[in-house]
C-alpha cells in the first residue's frame, strides 16, 4: 500500500500495512528496517526523512503490539522518552525569544528552593562554586545525576524516587531535587542529569501555566500534532505500541547492572512501563522524558526546528534563537563528552541536543552542524542543517546496547544524499 504524507494529508488508520514506501523508498533503506525486525531483535519500527517541504521518505516493518498481531503504523503513538528534552528546550526558549529569562540567570531567581545546593564530596556537603544557571540545565552541566548514574549521589536518587514515582506533580519532583545534593559543581563536567526536570518547571513557573497545557497551546496545536502529550486518552489506546527488551529503566530500585544482564541474556519480553510513564494520570508531566508521540507528529517538530524555528507559516521561535541552541554550548576542557559508555568524539552539546562539530573525529558520518537526540526505548532523530533533512526512527526497544543507532546514521547517509 502507498500512502501520501504530505503536510495535511489524511493518515489511513484502519487498514494497517506491514510497510509503506512513499516517494520511492530506497531498498537498501527497506532491507535494513526489514533486518532490524528479522535479525537484531526489534518488534516493529519506522524510519521517516523529510525535507523543508514535505516527507520524501517513510518505512516501516513488524509489530507495533506483538501479541494483539497489530502492525506499526504511520500513527503509531510511542513513549519517546529523552526525545521528550529537545521539546522542552525548544519550548523554555519560545519564553526567552519574550526575554522572560537570559541563560546566564541564577535557576533560583524563578526556583527560590534551589538557592542553596550542595555538593556531596567524599561524604561531605560543601558549597558550589556558583549557582546553577539556567544554561547549565540546558546543557547537562548542572551538577545533578541521574539514578542509573555510577555516582553517590545517584543512590540518593533512587531512595528519593526521583524518576520512579509517577504520582508526583512535576512541582513536587523539583522540590525533591531541591532538597538532594548536586554530584558535581555547576559547570564542572557534562553529565547526564535530571536537570531538564527543572527546566519543565522554570516553564511552568514563567508561563505561569501547567506544562501540558503550554506545550500544547506553544508547540503541539501550532504545529499540528494531535497525538502528542503526557498521556493517550482512551480513543486512542488502540494505536498506543506495547514496549519490549530490557526492563524498566525508571522502575524503583533499578540498577544498570540489572539492565545489561537483560540485553545480555538475549530475552526480549513484552514490558509493562505504565507505573513510570503512564497514559491516564493527569498530574504526570515531566521534563526529562514521558511524552507520547507519532512519527508523524514529531517530523513536524523536525521540520520546524530544520526551518529555523517556523512551519507551515508558524513560528515557534526565532531564527536567532534556533541557530542559539543548535551550536555547541560546551568549553573545550569539557570535550569530549560522554553520553553513555563512550566519548562522544567529534560532537558538542547545544541547548538540548547533540550537535556535530567535527565529522572527521566522528568517524565521518552526518555534516556540520547535525543536531538532535534519542530516547531509552530506541527513538531517535536528527536535523541536517547542511543536507536540508529530517531524520525520524520510532521503535519500542527498552535501552539496546548494540550499534543500531550507528548502523542507522550510516545506511540513511550514504543512501540518502
Amino acid at each position: 500500500m502507498r500512502q501520501d504524507l504530505r503536510p495535511g494529508a489524511d493518515v489511513e488508520t484502519s487498514e494497517r500495512a506491514d510497510l509503506i514506501n512513499i516517494a520511492g523508498c530506497d531498498a537498501e533503506i527497506e532491507h535494513f528496517i526489514k533486518g532490524l525486525i528479522d535479525g537484531r531483535g526489534f518488534v516493529g519500527a519506522s524510519l521517516t526523512i523529510a525535507d523543508d517541504d514535505r516527507i520524501v521518505l517513510h518505512t516501516q516493518d513488524g509489530w507495533c503490539d506483538r501479541e494483539a498481531e497489530r502492525p506499526i503504523a504511520a500513527d503509531t503513538i510511542v513513549r519517546i522518552y529523552s526525545m521528550t528534552k529537545p521539546v522542552i528546550a525548544t519550548a523554555l526558549m519560545s519564553l526567552f525569544d519574550e526575554r522572560r529569562f537570559e541563560l546566564d540567570d541564577p535557576v533560583a531567581d524563578y526556583l527560590p528552593t534551589l538557592a542553596t545546593p550542595r555538593i556531596l564530596v567524599s561524604d561531605r556537603l560543601i558549597e558550589p562554586d556558583r549557582p546553577i544557571r539556567i544554561c547549565d540545565l540546558l546543557t547537562h552541566t548542572s551538577g545533578m545525576t541521574h539514578e542509573l548514574q555510577p555516582t553517590p549521589v545517584a543512590a540518593l536518587y533512587r531512595d528519593a524516587g526521583i524518576h520512579a514515582d509517577a504520582t508526583r506533580t512535576l512541582a513536587e519532583v523539583v522540590e525533591t531535587l531541591a532538597e538532594l545534593p548536586l554530584a558535581y559543581h555547576p559547570g564542572e563536567r557534562w553529565h547526564y542529569g535530571a536537570g531538564f526536570e527543572v527546566c519543565a518547571g522554570l516553564i511552568e513557573v514563567l508561563a505561569d501555566q501547567p506544562l501540558g497545557d503550554f506545550l500544547h497551546d506553544r508547540l503541539f496545536d501550532p504545529l499540528g500534532m494531535p497525538d502528542t502529550a503526557f498521556g493517550v486518552p482512551d480513543d486512542r489506546r488502540d494505536r498506543l505500541a506495547a514496549m519490549y527488551g530490557g526492563p524498566d529503566l525508571l522502575a524503583r530500585g533499578q540498577s544498570l547492572q540489572a539492565v545489561v544482564d537483560a540485553w545480555t541474556s538475549g530475552d526480549n519480553p513484552r514490558r509493562d512501563v505504565n507505573a513510570t510513564n503512564p497514559t491516564d494520570m493527569e498530574t504526570f508531566a515531566r521534563g526529562g522524558f514521558g511524552l507520547f508521540s507519532t512519527a508523524m507528529d514529531y517530523t513536524r517538530f523536525a521540520r520546524m526546528l530544520l526551518r529555523g524555528g517556523e512551519l507551515d507559516g508558524i513560528r515557534i521561535i526565532t531564527p536567532d534563537t534556533a541557530r542559539l541552541m543548535h551550536r555547541n554550548h560546551l568549553p573545550d576542557e569539557l570535550l569530549p563528552f560522554v553520553p553513555g559508555t563512550a566519548p562522544a568524539t567529534g560532537w558538542g552539546f547545544g541547548l538540548g541536543s547533540m550537535v556535530l562539530i567535527d565529522v572527521d573525529a566522528a568517524g565521518g558520518i552526518g555534516s556540520p552542524g547535525q543536531h538532535g537526540w534519542g530516547g531509552a526505548a530506541s527513538t531517535t532523530f536528527w536535523v541536517d542543517p547542511y543536507q536540508r533533512r529530517t531524520v525520524l526512527f520510532m521503535a519500542q526497544s527498552m535501552m539496546r546496547m548494540d550499534t543500531w543507532e550507528a548502523d542507522l546514521a550510516d545506511v540513511v547517509n550514504r543512501t540518502s544524499r
